[in-house]
């Protein structure tokens, strides 16, 4: 078993380190609420008092960060974690980040002597519970495979998708196209209740038909088809609309600058903007079904 830095400690992090310790690591964790530390530490692992502290000494460092600031600021400037680290330590960035920043950091840890891959999740907080979660990961192979058994003990998918940010460019490429299928599943829910058909019977027929997609079949956005979807829970959120957008827009950004050309992600992105700023950041990212049936 290996001794873990773990930094960052929301919704996707905390249930990842509970599951790290319940596999027998030892865990030292750090947030900068608390109160997520405080829950860290009832989980079974050890708290720190700031990120240099939980990454000294440790074999491996996980980070869950909101954003590229977050892990360029944690990594070189303010924690300072690859100063405080020793050589030939495995550090493992699963904050959803830009593929720059990604490519970035990754170059500087190898420049130190330090192995470093990107991990971006997919599988929401449910997956993190669970421990199911989905690794797109980049970096080289030595890396991927020290890394690989330990994200095991978090997910249940591993993929080593290709150099530095290939992780970063497959989950960005992943909810671009979720984003567009939620909204296309929404969309023919609506039109459905405007022409009588019911909904379940449009679920029946749908999902085995050729627009079946996991975004009608298990996460379907009109409450009743699919008992588990957040649709039933008034969107109570798995995976926000704020979290979502986060996303698109970082899409977004990756087309902008390879040149690529996405008509329907640019019009997700501004759906998306246009619900999140009417308040509803919050809710899950299915509840897009609202902004569709409201015009």
């Amino acid at each position: 078993m290996s001794k873990i830095g773990f930094i960052g400690l929301g919704n996707m992090g905390g249930p990842m380190v509970a599951n790290l310790v319940k596999a027998g690591h030892e865990v030292r964790a750090f947030d900068i609420v608390a109160d997520a530390v405080a829950r860290a530490v009832d989980a079974g692992a050890q708290g720190a008092e700031s990120g240099a502290s939980a990454a000294g000494g440790a074999e491996i460092v996980i980070t869950m960060l909101p954003a590229g600031k977050h892990a360029r600021s944690v990594f070189l400037e303010d924690d300072k974690v690859m100063d405080v680290v020793e050589e030939g330590t495995l550090l493992i960035d699963s904050s959803t980040i830009d593929v720059t920043t990604a490519r970035d950091l990754i170059a500087e840890a190898e420049k130190r002597g330090l192995e470093m891959i990107d991990a971006p999740v997919s599988g929401g907080v449910g997956g993190a519970e669970a421990g199911t979660l989905t690794f797109m990961c980049g970096g080289t192979d030595t890396a991927f495979a020290r890394a690989e058994p330990v994200l095991a003990t978090m997910g249940k998918n591993i993929f080593h998708a290709g150099a530095a940010g290939a992780g970063q460019a497959a989950k960005v490429c992943n909810n671009l196209m979720l984003a567009i299928q939620m909204i296309s599943v929404s969309e023919g829910f609506a039109l459905a209740d405007k022409l009588g058909l019911d909904r379940q019977k449009l679920f029946d027929i749908a999902s085995t038909a050729t627009s079946q997609c996991w975004a009608m079949t298990s996460y379907c956005p009109v409450p009743g088809p699919v008992p588990a979807s957040p649709a039933n829970r008034d969107y109570a959120a798995g995976f926000t609309v704020a979290m979502m957008l986060k996303d698109l827009k970082l899409a977004q950004e990756a087309v902008a600058a390879s040149g690529a050309n996405t008509p329907l992600g640019a019009q997700a992105t501004d759906l998306y903007e246009a619900f999140a700023d009417a308040g509803n950041d919050g809710l899950d990212f299915s509840a897009i079904f609202r902004k569709i049936a409201d015009g």
